[in-house]
């Protein structure tokens, strides 16, 4: 397995794993008629414009990428970070993962381990002082991989309104160790 920063031939693999995490780890949490509706190819299309335009500065999208027989590398998982949002004067040196998610064929097989900690290293190395990222309430696998990991629940909550549903969401912090230079 492969950690490294994503290109625009990535979007397809991106998309297929964003789509299918989506599906298992937010059944009985997000309304079913919209996983469903989820569909892997325009998720590509997506992607594909997202990784093809300049990414603003102290933003990454990596992907963690496993050797596949006969073909080119497989996508398994991907995280992407930015500065954290709002952007206010409390959170001008926070950056937030504002996306990770691994193909439930490879849950538990440490691919999202090392996803995270090449993620937490890359957000130190943009110079940003915490690491925050938001998480369902009711996602309590993600909750419990977050917590291992050292992220912990801040106190800070929004709400998320996908599928027509109203979604809580808790917002975790870890402080960031490293190199801190501006990228």
């Amino acid at each position: 397995m492969e950690i490294r920063p994503a290109h625009p031939a990535d979007a397809e693999g991106i998309a297929l794993v964003h789509v299918r995490a989506w599906q298992a780890a937010y059944a009985g949490i997000v309304p079913r008629e919209h996983l469903d509706a989820l569909d892997p190819v325009a998720a590509a299309e997506v992607w594909a414009e997202r990784l093809a335009a300049a990414e603003p500065p102290r933003a990454r999208v990596l992907v963690a990428v496993a050797d596949s027989v006969g073909s080119a590398d497989q996508v398994v998982a991907f995280a992407g970070f930015r500065p954290a949002e709002p952007v206010t004067e409390a959170t001008a040196e926070d950056g937030e993962i504002h996306t990770m998610y691994a193909h439930p064929d490879h849950w538990g097989t440490g691919v999202g381990r090392a996803l995270m900690e090449a993620t937490t290293n890359a957000l130190a190395a943009a110079g940003y002082r915490d690491g925050t990222l938001w998480v369902l309430a009711d996602n309590t696998r993600a909750r419990r991989f977050y917590e291992a990991a050292g992220w912990r629940f801040d106190g800070a909550t929004a709400e998320d309104t996908t599928g027509g549903a109203v979604l809580p969401e808790l917002r975790y912090r870890k402080p960031l160790t490293g190199t801190r230079t501006q990228t």
